[in-house]
């Protein structure tokens, strides 16, 4: 089992747990996400997290930005500035039995985005 975890957000990743072997968290809410899942939830996180910073040198200083992706039944937005921003996690379950909706608040977003994609590789490479 790997736990990892700080102020506002944890992210926990256990094997034997199936089908549900990842649980993630901000403030106030936490759910269990299917490997696949957290691989996509890694996925696009750092496609946004590249984005901006891609971003960044267009960007004046008082100027925010609103990115959006989507993947499937998941949907994920950053928004912020060139200094802070935050990151919403929206995971529509097909089958209709769940059903997903989060925030991570800046500064806690680039935190937990960095432990994202510490464990993208586990995510995709079970054990």
């Amino acid at each position: 089992m790997r736990v990892q975890e700080g102020e506002g957000w944890r992210l926990l990743v256990d094997p034997a747990r199936h089908p549900f072997a990842v649980l993630i968290g901000g403030p106030g809410w936490a759910a269990e996400l299917t490997r696949a899942e957290a691989a996509l939830l890694a996925k696009g996180v750092g496609q946004l997290v590249q984005q901006h910073g891609a971003l960044l040198d267009q960007l004046m200083a008082e100027e925010s930005i609103a990115l959006e992706w989507e993947s499937g039944d998941l949907w994920l937005a950053l928004e912020g500035d060139r200094q802070a921003w935050e990151l919403h996690v929206v995971l529509s379950s097909t089958s209709g039995l769940r059903g997903i909706e989060g925030t991570w608040p800046a500064p806690v977003a680039p935190v937990l985005a960095a432990a994202l994609r510490a464990l993208e590789a586990d995510l995709l490479n079970p054990a």
